[in-house]
């Protein structure tokens, strides 16, 4: 969850004024409180989805006077602006405590009355632009070059003033193995990091944050009715498609280095997904050339198991909307069960509700082999 103050949490479970921005910026920017021209906001929503390429997408409707970008330079025109979004709580002294949302190139314009109706934008964040450049030529890396330096040449090219943020040392860690990425920029720095056992995406100040997966048991917020409650609806399902719980994570040679192999797997008997349990065997396989220890092996296979862990139940809610969670938060939902939140959808205009999806935890424990 992003960092608020404890009045932030607790104002937001009653009667409060919210306040939402979108700022457009016209040169690269990161932090909370970029340069750029404010736009008023008429509708939209920012959807975060923790499965995704793209973690975070933009709808933003504006006001349309005299806004439509006729030319490249115009403020909304989608060649390279960004729009930096916020929501946040006013106090009652007029104050405002902001939450980022993220910075989001503009991607399409498109107005419906012409010449002054309402502008509907959409937008990205900046990992629109990683998926997009493809590499010109095959960029080799040696064994000796750090995860560091390549993650930093790899988003150079695209972003040269990007700050990326590693939550610990295996930014200095050497590759271990000599590579090649062909053409695919984004699958090759999602096989760096992967393969370290890390997630990675960019945060709601516009920095590339490369991390753990977080603990799915450290609940930070409550999602529930009645008094002092944000709960408004939820329906739920059970589905077991998709869900894993097994890992098998393999290095896969292109020297003659000695294939390694790292299993992580469901080894509680008590858990509903449990690997040799009624819920049978569903195995994930991934290999990457990156792995060249055991103990990566085991990493990269842990964290994996560690993202899908979770009963087959999932949950649909509408709730009074708390902007600082985020995917892989862990919540309490109605007072007893602890989910894992998958997406999120945040409402810029106070008459909407924020949605979600998540997925139940389950007392799991990660065995290997």
């Amino acid at each position: 969850m992003r960092d608020v103050s404890a009045e932030f949490l607790e104002t937001v479970r009653g009667s409060h004024q919210m306040a939402a921005q979108a700022i457009v910026c016209t040169t690269y920017q990161d932090g909370v409180e970029p340069d750029g021209t404010t736009v008023p906001i008429l509708a939209g929503d920012v959807v975060v989805d923790g499965t995704a390429e793209v973690r975070s997408t933009l709808d933003l409707t504006v006001d349309g006077t005299a806004m439509w970008p006729a030319a490249v330079d115009s403020l909304l025109a989608p060649y390279g602006n960004e729009i930096y979004i916020r929501r946040g709580i006013q106090y009652g002294n007029g104050s405002v405590e902001w939450v980022g949302l993220g910075y989001f190139r503009i991607e399409a314009p498109e107005q419906d009355n012409i010449p002054n109706g309402p502008i509907q934008l959409t937008g990205s964040d900046r990992m629109a632009a990683v998926v997009d450049g493809r590499l010109l030529a095959p960029r080799q890396y040696l064994s000796s070059t750090t995860c560091g330096e390549a993650v930093a040449d790899l988003i150079g090219d695209l972003y040269p003033a990007a700050t990326i943020e590693w939550d610990d040392s295996t930014a200095s860690e050497a590759l271990g193995r000599t590579i090649a990425i062909e053409e695919d920029r984004y699958g090759g720095l999602s096989d760096i990091i992967t393969s370290r056992g890390k997630i990675f995406y960019w945060d709601h100040r516009g920095y590339l944050v490369i991390r753990d997966v977080p603990d799915p048991s450290d609940v930070v917020f409550d999602i529930d009715h009645g008094r002092g409650g944000v709960l408004v609806s939820m329906k739920r399902k059970l589905d077991r498609r998709g869900i894993h719980n097994a890992v098998v994570a393999i290095g896969e040679s292109t020297d003659d280095g000695t294939p390694v192999r790292g299993t992580a797997l469901d080894n509680n008997p008590d858990s509903p997904t449990y690997f040799y349990g009624r819920f049978g065997q569903v195995p994930r396989f991934y290999t990457s050339p990156l792995i060249v220890t055991v103990a990566q092996a085991l990493n990269a296979a842990q964290s994996m198991l560690r993202k899908e862990t979770g009963l087959p139940y999932t949950v649909n809610f509408g709730m009074i909307a708390n902007p600082a969670l985020e995917p892989y938060d862990a919540v309490r939902i109605r007072r007893r069960d602890v989910h894992t939140i998958d997406t999120l959808t945040v409402p810029l205009v106070a008459s909407q509700a924020m949605t979600g999806t998540t997925r139940q935890q389950a007392a799991t424990l990660l065995g290997a082999l």
